[in-house]
């Protein structure tokens, strides 16, 4: 028999992608999900293949340095049906010359970019010819993927769903801004892979940190890592957190994580000026989703930073209500992460599902800065001991704040009152654009007996620090909504609960704050030195916050930190109430003009009412989505 030749093949690439959902990242390259067959068809010249003459085999390889026994290397011929346990081939049609083979990975296989090479024998004499690449992802689709997710609308928000909803703003005013993951847009996914080929395990060891990339925890760590640059690994995201982004893009300007991977990119991997929260889960996101995982950002409020691991964030007032740094714990208005949807096969099946990773840079983990993956039923359990980092995200939804006044002389008091963190956590809904709380996955109901033996496995004081006392109660109200460039009263609102009268010094005072709880100058203060309350009464004291003292010191997180002390002259208790008033920015309104048809521009009229006195100047309108024409428009107002 003459040799069989290889003339021409087709990596199908179109009738793949879309039987693999990954069609969207375009038709250029083969792109298809482990576990799931893919045809390609090859075509031989001078004679046509003849199964018991010609032998076919295959050999895929993935990273520098492919060893079979690492799982980065795997040779397979042709056979008559396909084994699950491995890579396998098997011919689904012939026609003449034409050979269609059905080529399929197991379930476990190591992700990232592959090459392709054919391997024709004939008797003794056999040639071989490499036919391209492909790249292999994550398969939430297939029931063997460790990343498999069984509801199919679960399966398109959290992995095919390019745009999306992020939770901002402050626990008593949600609000959300929209972001474009943009995971399947051009050159996103040979990015994204380049983050896996930059990050320093890779650097140390090829062959140990391919090997790995068959497991989704793995690859989560990985991430985590590397959408940060604390570690000076050439990291995707410059974290800032002053107000001074000069050199760079304020964190409230991105909108969407195209620009922000493509600027890394085209800088020769060197970190893009600056993120916050959001935009390292946002960015992190993307290349969890683009890679195959499903995942989603979430938003805790009232987020607690435990630096020391006493599950307890003390927070120091001055007598007027100014904070006194003593501590390096921190508690933000809100706080946003990751969760990511895999199996934990080194731990108990029980703690399969949704795992939290937080690439903000906060604490080391392992020497690096990463946080996660940690199951989000290990922290509703209080399971601290298992694995990634269960402690550190099992505080902010669980610590304690207790706030403590520090009187002239030095000497500390602890206030009456203590406030817990970890309030309506919170992600975009499935197939809307409604929130959904998902609290109760992360933690019981406050104050019920199972919540109690959580804390006391977590080797918690089991002393409530919620008790409310009988007396004297405080509380901050808010007028109507705080709208940016308007004057607006907030009130202290006092109940007396006793049958005795009581005199109280109260001190009321507002200052400028970073949603991370940093707080800056004050605009607006009250101190009444003698406040009296009958029986059982109730009394409201209004602080009206002027814009004029607002204005200049106001921070992009819009928020204004208002401070309560309520202190009782007859028996020297403190009462504190705080409370973090989001301003309102002006609604920016999008209008379609015309009826939008599919391969016509799309014109669309955006608008804003300004609501001060006096112009705006310079101003920018940032544009991002799918389908845009460049990606990103500008216009310069």
């Amino acid at each position: 028999f003459a040799d069989l030749v290889l003339e021409t093949w087709d990596l199908q690439c179109e009738r793949n992608g879309r039987e693999h959902r990954t069609a969207d990242m375009g038709c250029q390259q083969l792109v298809v999900r482990r576990g799931q067959p893919f045809t390609i068809t090859l075509h031989f010249s001078g004679r046509a293949y003849e199964e018991k003459v010609d032998k076919l085999a295959f050999n895929v390889e993935t990273g520098p340095c492919p060893i079979e026994t690492s799982g980065t290397r795997s040779h397979f011929a042709v056979t008559d049906f396909p084994d699950e346990s491995s890579w396998s081939a098997v011919v689904q049609q012939q026609d003449g010359g034409s050979v269609s083979v059905s080529l399929c990975s197991p379930p476990s296989a190591c992700i990232g970019r592959y090459s392709l090479t054919l391997e024709t024998s004939t008797g003794y004499q056999g040639t071989s010819c490499r036919i391209g690449d492909f790249v292999l992802l994550f398969n939430a689709w297939h029931p063997g993927d460790t990343v498999f997710l069984q509801d199919e609308n679960e399966r398109y928000e959290y992995v095919l769903s390019q745009q999306g909803l992020i939770y901002q703003g402050s626990r008593d005013y949600i609000t959300s801004t929209a972001w474009n993951f943009g995971q399947f847009e051009d050159d996103i996914l040979s990015i994204c892979l380049k983050l896996l080929d930059t990050n320093p395990k890779f650097l140390r060891d090829q062959n140990r940190d391919c090997s790995r990339r068959n497991n989704p925890v793995y690859i989560g760590r990985i991430v985590s890592a590397m959408v940060n640059c604390n570690d000076e690994d050439r990291g995707v995201l410059a974290g800032r957190w002053d107000d001074h982004y000069e050199d760079g893009m304020s964190p409230m300007s991105w909108i969407g994580s195209v620009d922000i991977l493509k600027r890394w990119k085209k800088f020769g991997c060197q970190p893009v000026k600056y993120g916050q929260c959001w935009v390292f889960a946002a960015v992190a996101c993307t290349v969890m989703r683009c890679l195959g995982i499903p995942s989603r950002v979430v938003t805790n409020y009232y987020s607690a930073h435990d630096t020391n691991g006493n599950l307890v964030i003390d927070r120091y007032l001055s007598e007027t209500g100014e904070e006194v740094q003593r501590s390096k714990d921190m508690i933000w208005n809100f706080h946003c992460w990751v969760e990511s949807w895999m199996a934990r096969p080194d731990l108990a099946p029980s703690y399969d599902g949704w795992q939290a990773l937080d690439p903000t840079p906060q604490e080391k983990s392992e020497g690096v800065f990463c946080c996660g993956p940690a199951p989000v039923r290990a922290i509703k359990e209080g399971d601290l001991q298992l694995k990634y980092d269960i402690p550190f995200i099992f505080a902010e939804v669980n610590a304690d704040v207790v706030y403590w006044v520090v009187q002239r002389d030095g000497s500390q008091k602890k206030t009456v009152h203590s406030s817990v963190v970890g309030k309506n956590i919170s992600t975009k809904s499935v197939g809307s654009d409604r929130r959904e709380d998902i609290t109760h996955t992360y933690k019981y109901p406050e104050g019920s007996e199972k919540e109690r033996e959580v804390f006391v496995k977590a080797e918690r004081e089991t002393r409530s620090l919620r008790e409310e006392d009988e007396g004297l109660h405080l509380k901050i109200k808010l007028s109507e909504g705080a709208n940016n460039g308007y004057d607006f009263d907030v009130f202290a609102v006092i109940n007396n609960n006793t049958e005795m009268e009581r005199v109280c010094r109260l001190m009321l005072c507002a200052r400028t704050a970073s949603y991370n709880g940093t707080v800056g100058a004050q605009c607006g203060m009250k101190d009444l030195l003698n406040v009296t309350l009958a029986p059982q009464e109730e009394k409201s004291v209004p602080l009206r916050v002027l814009y004029n003292e607002y204005k200049e010191n106001l921070t992009h997180d819009n928020f204004i930190k208002v401070v309560a002390l309520l202190t009782e002259y007859q028996t020297g208790d403190i009462i504190v109430a705080i409370r973090d008033v989001y301003i309102q920015n002006p609604e920016i309104k999008i209008r379609i003009l015309g009826e939008p048809m599919q391969n016509r521009k799309l014109v669309a009229e955006i608008s804003l009412v300004n609501p001060l006195a006096v112009p705006l100047n310079n101003c920018i309108f940032m544009v991002e989505g799918t389908g845009l024409t460049n990606g990103q428009q500008i216009k310069e107002l």
